[in-house]
């Protein structure tokens, strides 16, 4: 039973890294890169839909980015979609396609890109901390109903400890590494 809950402990704490990343790979930095939109959500026919799955998104020049929809008609909400983000970019749109011209990152700019990554680092924190609350719990309610012993239980509450040290370091290293992407000139 311990051994089936700190399964699931990875799992999830995995899940919550990976969300990170993918977080993280949308900030931008000094290249131009289609994970900067590709996970933004336009409004196509009145459903939001990941950018992704309705354009082809390339990088011609390193600091710029070409989006070409599948569909003439998705052109208004893609751009749309990019005038509302966070991403501070102004589309050219001629009708058939989209360019996004990246600036350079101002001194300022690259600080106000560390503090997201910063807060988006806590928000992953706090699931995975939320993730070992939630499993903890679990294995208090087996010991009060005797599936466990409380060996087995002082045993797993420590290494579900382990496990969350770990990947709040994971955490940390991943934050770090795009911090200093953000930083480098």
């Amino acid at each position: 039973m311990i051994k089936d809950i700190l399964k699931e402990a990875e799992a999830r704490m995995r899940a919550a890294l990976q969300s990170l990343d993918d977080d993280l790979a949308g900030i931008r930095t000094g290249r131009a890169s289609p994970a900067l939109v590709e996970r933004l959500q336009v409004e196509y026919y009145g459903t939001p839909t990941l950018l992704m799955q309705l354009a082809s998104i390339s990088a011609p020049e390193p600091r710029s980015l070409l989006i070409k929809p599948f569909d003439a008609s998705s052109l208004k909400g893609i751009e749309r979609a990019i005038l509302t983000s966070e991403l501070g970019l102004t589309p050219n749109n001629d009708g058939k396609q989209i360019r996004l011209n990246l600036p350079a990152l101002t001194e300022e700019r690259r600080h106000e890109l560390v503090k997201v990554v910063h807060h988006r680092m806590e928000e992953c924190r706090i699931s995975v901390r939320n993730v070992r609350r939630d499993l903890h719990n679990d294995m208090r309610d087996f010991e009060k109903e005797k599936l466990i012993s409380k060996d087995d239980l002082e045993r797993g509450e420590e290494e579900l400890q382990k496990t969350t040290d770990h990947w709040i370091e994971e955490i940390n290293k991943h934050g770090q590494k795009k911090e200093q992407e953000i930083m480098e000139v």
